[in-house]
């Protein structure tokens, strides 16, 4: 087992009514006005808006919003909302979505405090360690964003798409995990979720790292774990402990315990999959679906 430095200050609020905790986390990291990122209209269906609204309003939180983040997210959405918050005086983000709203908020976090474009963040021309708090509430379980430091983002005109971080102050402060938001996912939603999670797990199992048995045995229950609630959710979407099976086996698949040891992963497959998603727009978890057999399969090949 290599030498490792675990962290992950992420505070997690799990199960069901846990949106309305919220506040109380709010309050305690001294936020005043928050900015209210979210996608494209899911929220307002399965009531999350309202209740986010009511929760804000309730913890005595002024906040602004900007709503249109797309699967996918892109650069031009990141400089929209980190304009919003240097002309409104925001002091934190409230992601509320999966993993592209919550990408979005990383970036938006940094580039607020940033001296200069926050895309040389993702070029490698500048680096930041700070970044304004941010909190999230997740809505699809899939990329982990939601208790790690890394985001994604696409400069649309260049189709690149783009990891960064900030470190440490890039982990969200608090998350909510509400299995039953999940229940009104489509099918190929919660399949693409799983196919993430589960590619998040294997870029990590294959990196060639030994003597990492208590690894191999988390990353092995994890893929397993996924697998079988997955199948239950294809027929029972409303099952809620398959639901919080999925949502905090997604979790735990890149929160850093699956990696410590280890050498840090291979994620080939993911940065290929980057390329596919930035030209065709297609859903991560289905471009993970194409690259991972086709990978395995030219290596059998090569080899």
């Amino acid at each position: 087992m290599n030498d490792f430095r675990f962290y992950n200050p992420t505070e997690i609020l799990f199960g069901k009514n846990q949106i309305e905790k919220l506040g109380e986390s709010l309050k305690k990291n001294n936020v005043k006005k928050i900015l209210l990122l979210y996608g494209q209209g899911s929220i307002f269906k399965n009531n999350v808006y309202k209740r986010t609204t009511e929760m804000l309003n309730s913890a005595g939180i002024d906040f602004v919003e900007l709503g249109g983040i797309k699967a996918n997210p892109v650069l031009s959405k990141v400089y929209e909302a980190v304009n919003l918050v240097k002309q409104e005086g925001v002091d934190s983000i409230l992601a509320v979505g999966g993993g592209s709203v919550i990408d979005t908020g990383k970036a938006v976090a940094a580039g607020a405090l940033f001296n200069g474009d926050v895309w040389d963040l993702f070029e490698g021309k500048s680096f930041t360690s700070e970044a304004l708090p941010l909190f999230t509430i997740l809505t699809i379980s899939a990329t982990g964003s939601e208790m790690n430091p890394f985001a994604v983002i696409t400069k649309e005109d260049e189709y690149k798409k783009w990891p960064f971080t900030a470190g440490d102050a890039s982990f969200p402060k608090t998350t909510v995990i509400e299995p039953e938001i999940q229940f009104s996912l489509p099918a190929e939603q919660t399949a693409y979720g799983a196919i993430d999670a589960i590619a998040h797990v294997m870029e990590l199992y294959f990196d060639g790292s030994e003597n990492v048995d208590i690894q191999d045995e988390i990353a092995e229950g994890l893929i397993r774990n996924i697998i079988k609630h997955t199948k239950i959710l294809m027929k029972s979407p409303e099952e809620y402990n398959s639901r919080a099976e999925l949502a905090w086996s997604a979790t735990l698949a890149l929160n850093g315990i699956n990696s410590a040891g280890r050498f840090g992963g291979d994620w080939a497959t993911h940065t290929l999959e980057h390329s596919l998603s930035a030209f065709y727009d297609i859903a991560h978890g289905a471009g993970l679906a194409i690259m991972f057999p086709a990978l395995k399969i030219m290596t059998q090949i090569l080899l």
